[in-house]
């Protein structure tokens, strides 16, 4: 562990500017409250019940001729036609092409060319439709990551994932949004516009995978997939109330994403992964995109919760977060409740130190040569930027505020290959050795996926800092699965993450499934 925040000249300007920024937020939020009110646009229920049901359920169904992929597709279609002008998570369809492939798809099914056995081994999602974020290539698709300078650019082939996933009999029918380069955790630019909670449409979504969480939430498709690189599937999955997985560093193939990571480094970083409505969809979606990786993953081997170890820690302490929410607080409670009782565990609770490092070690592994403005604009010079910051303000800039704020920022704070930067380095190095140390092969951690519920529209931008509880994560290349406890008494989901050590992705896989069992998981929104 590590010393607390001493009374050094830093710790003492980081008390007060912590404490600041606390009454800014909070000021904010009484004229977001006035301004937003406390509900928004309610959705329509959802209609096909077959698209409240796990995806491996849906593909046992279509492989036995109980229901048909054209069928599947059209009621996807309907439901994305039905809520998409509410929420926006939808930017680009392929209804065309997918129904001809699910016409294909029962084609197959009705020629008996393959058995049910057989069709669930070499075909195991055949028929079922899926979607994913407007940052992962799609052939024949937009790949702009929000980018209105590549609003036109058309992927000219699969990325890696959605190759695997095609060719284990699953249909693509088309992309949901992301924020501005996938990095901000509010889902808004300037080519499709912002995406709104199903929960209540005054709230964000999460970023950058938030067009994802949203459109699981609604049930747009059977499933989804995301990435992260700093929460960007976990804070989603957690504000739209499902399930989401960050796989081991280095297991599933990000080839095919834009932007694509320019380092080893930050390649171990960023993580694509599965998003579903159930946790038991996970592990068997996890197996086809990680392919030749699965096998260091076991995801076979059996997992005894009686015999694992179960950590937590409510908060992590760290200067310019909020502090945890008391509804997230109680649920993990309730979790370490429930382990206990049921299978006998002896749930510990720890105080990892470090993790009050979480935004500097985060903000400087992420540093790299190139500029982040260099993504986003013809120049991105410092003057070019704060002109750009100028025409956003008068309505004339193809980016958004934050993009430009992020680019701005760039120029500040620890810079690539300094000293600093090396000192950062070691520091993750060493947190990532303490989390190694304390959960072994047989341990997990139960940690929040974000301080709070979810934020109004643009309230992100005094609560910046929050998104640490995930990002963190990355750094130290760690799996985790963020998993829905229900709604808090304002109708938002709540929930928490599970975290294992490197390649024990498993752990993670069936502590969720177990809490889904016990506690609900999935709750359609304006169900309740």
């Amino acid at each position: 562990m590590c010393s607390k925040i001493t009374n050094t000249p830093i710790g003492l300007k980081l008390r007060v500017l912590h404490r600041v920024r606390l009454v800014i937020a909070a000021i904010v939020r009484f004229f977001f409250c006035l301004y937003y009110g406390t509900e928004g646009k309610k959705l329509p229920p959802i209609q096909d019940d077959i698209l409240k049901l796990p995806a491996v359920e849906v593909a046992r169904k279509i492989r036995q001729m109980e229901i048909s992929s054209v069928e599947i597709v059209e009621a996807c279609i309907r439901r994305i036609k039905d809520v998409n002008s509410v929420v926006n998570c939808f930017v680009e369809d392929r209804f065309t092409m997918a129904l001809k492939e699910a016409r294909e798809a029962d084609e197959l099914v009705r020629s008996g060319q393959m058995n049910t056995k057989q069709l669930a081994q070499e075909k195991p999602f055949l028929g079922v439709p899926f979607t994913t974020k407007d940052c992962i290539a799609v052939k024949g698709l937009h790949q702009t990551s929000g980018v209105v300078l590549r609003k036109d650019f058309i992927a000219e082939e699969d990325a890696d994932v959605i190759k695997r996933l095609r060719d284990k009999g699953a249909i693509i029918i088309g992309l949901t949004n992301v924020p501005e380069l996938c990095m901000w955790w509010e889902t808004h630019n300037h080519i499709h516009g912002r995406t709104k909670n199903p929960y209540n449409t005054t709230r964000i979504v999460g970023g950058s995978s938030g067009g994802e969480g949203c459109m699981q939430a609604v049930a747009g498709s059977i499933f989804g997939i995301g990435s992260d690189i700093g929460g960007s599937i976990r804070m989603p999955a957690y504000f739209n109330g499902i399930f989401g997985h960050k796989p081991s560093r280095n297991i599933v193939s990000n080839k095919g994403q834009y932007p694509a990571p320019k380092s080893e480094l930050h390649n171990s970083f960023l993580g694509i992964g599965p998003m579903t409505r159930h946790a038991v969809d996970l592990e068997p979606l996890l197996e086809i995109m990680a392919g030749e990786n699965c096998t260091k993953l076991n995801l076979n081997q059996k997992v005894d919760i009686e015999k694992l170890k179960v950590f937590y820690q409510y908060s992590n302490e760290a200067p310019l977060t909020d502090p945890v929410d008391p509804e997230i607080i109680g649920a993990m409670k309730k979790v370490v409740e429930f382990l206990h009782v049921k299978y006998k565990v002896q749930p510990e609770e720890i105080k990892i130190d470090q993790l009050k490092k979480s935004v500097p070690i985060w903000f400087a592994t992420m540093k790299q040569e190139k500029k982040f403005g260099h993504f986003i604009m013809e120049s991105d010079s410092v003057s070019s930027i704060l002109k750009e910051i100028f025409k956003n303000i008068i309505g004339c800039s193809g980016n958004t505020f934050i993009g430009l704020i992020t680019a701005l920022f760039d120029y500040s704070g620890t810079q690539f290959g300094s000293e600093k930067y090396k000192h950062f380095l070691k520091k993750r190095d060493d947190l990532e050795k303490t989390f190694k140390d304390i959960l072994g092969d047989n341990g997990v951690l139960l940690y929040p996926t974000h301080p709070t519920t979810a934020p109004y529209h643009n309230e992100p931008l005094v609560k910046a800092m929050n998104f640490c509880y995930t990002a963190i994560i990355n750094c130290l290349g760690l799996p985790s699965t963020t998993v829905p406890l229900g709604l808090s008494k304002e109708g938002l989901p709540i929930g928490i993450q599970v975290i294992a050590n490197h390649n024990n992705d498993r752990l993670c896989l069936a502590v969720a499934k177990e809490l889904d069992n016990a506690f609900g998981g999935w709750i359609e929104p304006g169900k309740i």
